[in-house]
């Protein structure tokens, strides 16, 4: 029986920490970085001997977020009621809301990642923005759109209901970026959203 037991906690383990590895691992990273004092910033910025350079994954769309050393693409007009739609998106990336503002344009960007209905489907998702939580407001975050270079500036980040959407709209005469993901990760329990003002093109 005893054998089992130590059977059974052996396979529960092994499967955690292959279902949660994307999570581990990023996390892991940053607190490694945390520790040795390095930072990260984009190319053709002045950096110290401790800072290291993100890449953009294309100049197409993507975002990059240098405090948490995150980088990813932007998969363009999903829907973000359509399951059939958004979670292939998901895989590939971070999603652009269907119908939301483009960087530069007036009006609200709003990207949304990881969003998973069950634990056991972590893996399948994008582990890039599990550290969104990390950001504060004043942080930088970088849009590339069309061979363009945006910089935004976190003005908050916060946890929500589901069915909360109020941040959502954003304002017609400003230029805005909503980012959205699942909290804690790998469930859709509560939002963690992190809003951000367009400081310009860079």
């Amino acid at each position: 029986m005893k054998v089992f037991t130590t059977l059974l906690i052996f396979i529960s383990v092994i499967i955690y920490v292959s279902v949660f590895s994307p999570v581990i691992e990023v996390k892991i990273r940053y607190l490694s970085d945390q520790i040795g004092s390095i930072k990260y910033g984009i190319g053709g910025e002045s950096y110290n001997t401790f800072q290291k350079t993100l890449t953009p994954i294309n100049t197409d769309f993507s975002i990059t977020i240098p405090k948490i050393a995150a980088t990813s693409p932007v998969i363009d007009e999903v829907d973000p009621n359509d399951p059939i739609k958004y979670l292939p998106a998901l895989k590939r990336g971070v999603a652009h809301v269907l119908g939301s503002a483009n960087p530069g344009d007036n009006g609200n960007v709003y990207l949304f990642a990881h969003s998973t209905d069950a634990f056991y489907n972590v893996p399948k998702y994008n582990a890039v923005f599990f550290l969104l939580g990390k950001l504060s407001a004043g942080d930088d975050i970088y849009i590339y759109y069309k061979d363009r270079r945006f910089k935004y500036e976190v003005d908050s980040v916060k946890i929500v209901g589901p069915n909360e959407i109020d941040y959502l709209a954003g304002s017609p005469d400003t230029k805005t970026l909503t980012i959205q993901t699942g909290y804690p990760a790998g469930t859709v329990n509560k939002r963690l959203i992190v809003t951000a003002n367009e400081i310009g093109l860079q």
